[in-house]
């Protein structure tokens, strides 16, 4: 019998990888949209309808996340990411169409729960096709998505905006700027449906010979392919796992890792950054169309940096990626906070220029660090048979954070800023940024005892190293580990 014809390797990790671009779209277009709809829909800048706007996404996120990966063990990657796929269809026309405050935020908890699913599956189903020495860089590829989508996303807001290419008015602008994003969900449908299902997932449910032939589409090596395919045997024989093997003694240093690194993640800033830009801006001294535009500069400058990490990432060991970004990222929040408080940014002074150049350098070190690592290593390291369930902890607890950190910035920026000063606002985001920053430089500390390395180990070695570890702590302790 003729052996099946290989799919292209570059095709699949493409589709696999494009529901980040959904992710970032949805993640960048609101920073842009809320400069307009808060107008047309009457809402007071700083209330809570006002911040449930963007933190609405991250609640469908937190039900997306903890649903998708449970699922996934039980129905395969490739399914759930082509239900991904219609829900981020649904949620982008109905946030489109956005009639009233109620139909907006709904259609975003919507689209929220495609972009949690999204964040929970696609680590894993890149990380379960990668070999072990390209783990790092395709797993990179869905941050490289996601800087893409925050990039075409700052595109439509610049050019749907009253100033922009095609001067639409503030009333008709944002809902082309939400409802954009149901092109790519469609591309990612019926792109979907030409991928192969994940090795592992085959494995596990016994069709074998399948699972050899996706492993000879990334290795031309048989020799190489019967060894993964021996170790993916061992390790689906074990039973699938639930929360009692989630929060036992084997998977306790990747979920330690995984809660830790989730967190960090956000409260050191970076979505607060990504979301408010536009107003931090303005804050400096900028008119909203200048603040618009130098999104784009810094979306293309964040797609190429995130490029070069996709090539660095299977070089440099991870943890020393996470350390060295934390420092660059700490660094640049407190000089962004000296310019706002010292150089009294403002006008497009001097100290305004300087926030500009701290706030591209902020989102270049979590571009090319923190943004693609975390999601990398946490794809990685949970063991086969709670591997989906692990994610989908990991993604909660990210989007729980997200939610909290975007649902009271607004609120916090208010009581940071003191009344009748020369740029208050500005103030009270400098005040802000260094509580951030100095999460930063805690994070390196969390890095250095917490986290394990990945790079380069194949998936079931980091399993048998975990094994290991847990029968020789639970001995020491005087009980064998079951």
């Amino acid at each position: 019998m003729a052996s099946k014809k290989r799919m292209s390797t570059s095709w699949i990790y493409f589709f696999g990888a494009l529901g980040g671009l959904l992710f970032g779209y949805d993640t960048g277009v609101i920073s842009g949209a809320m400069l307009f709809i808060g107008k047309e829909l009457g809402i007071q800048a700083g209330s809570f309808e006002d911040g449930f706007i963007t933190a609405s996404v991250l609640l469908g996120a937190i039900l997306g996340a903890a649903i998708i990966g449970p699922m996934s063990d039980k129905f395969g990657r490739k399914k759930l990411l082509l239900t991904a796929a219609i829900i981020f269809f649904v949620g982008a026309l109905g946030s489109g169409i956005g009639l009233n405050y109620g139909m907006l935020v709904s259609s975003r908890v919507v689209l929220g729960v495609a972009v949690g699913a999204a964040s929970a599956l696609i680590p894993t189903y890149l990380a379960e096709l990668a070999p072990a020495d390209k783990r790092g860089g395709v797993g990179t590829l869905f941050q490289l998505m996601i800087m893409t989508g925050i990039f075409l996303a700052y595109v439509s807001n610049e050019w749907l905006s009253p100033n922009g290419m095609f001067g639409l008015s503030a009333h008709i602008g944002w809902h082309w700027m939400l409802g954009l994003a149901a092109i790519p969900a469609a591309l990612l449908f019926f792109g979907g449906l030409t991928l192969p299902e994940s090795p592992r997932y085959l494995v596990k449910k016994g069709n074998e010979a399948e699972a050899k032939h996706v492993l000879e589409t990334f290795n031309t090596d048989e020799n190489v392919v019967n060894e993964e395919l021996h170790d993916i045997k061992l390790q689906a024989q074990m039973p699938s796992g639930g929360f009692k093997e989630l929060f036992g003694p084997m998977a306790r240093p990747v979920l330690i890792m995984a809660l830790g690194l989730a967190i960090f993640q956000q409260v050191m800033g970076c979505n607060t950054v990504l979301y408010y830009a536009p107003k931090i801006f303005v804050s400096a001294g900028f008119s909203e169309h200048f603040a618009l535009q130098s999104h784009i500069v810094i979306g293309i400058f964040n797609v190429i940096v995130t490029a070069v990490a996709v090539k660095i990432m299977d070089k440099i060991d991870r943890k020393k990626m996470l350390t060295y970004g934390a420092f660059g990222m700490g660094a640049a929040l407190l000089l962004m906070s000296a310019a706002m408080l010292v150089l009294k940014a403002g006008n497009g002074n001097f100290g305004s220029w300087i926030c500009v150049i701290a706030l591209t350098l902020y989102i270049a070190f979590f571009s090319a660090t923190w943004g693609p690592v975390m999601w990398v290593m946490i794809g990685e390291a949970f063991p086969l048979n709670i591997r989906g369930l692990g994610n989908s902890f990991g993604a909660v607890i990210n989007w729980t954070a997200n939610f909290a950190v975007s649902q009271t910035f607004p609120m916090l920026l208010i009581a940071f800023t003191p009344a009748h000063a020369v740029n208050a606002e500005g103030q009270g985001i400098a005040k802000l940024f260094i509580i951030y920053g100095i999460l930063c430089f805690l994070a390196i500390w969390f890095i250095k005892k917490y986290t394990i390395e990945t790079r380069n180990r194949s998936l079931e070695s980091i399993e048998a190293s975990l094994r290991s570890r847990a029968h020789a702590d639970g001995y020491k302790d005087g009980a064998e580990v079951q």
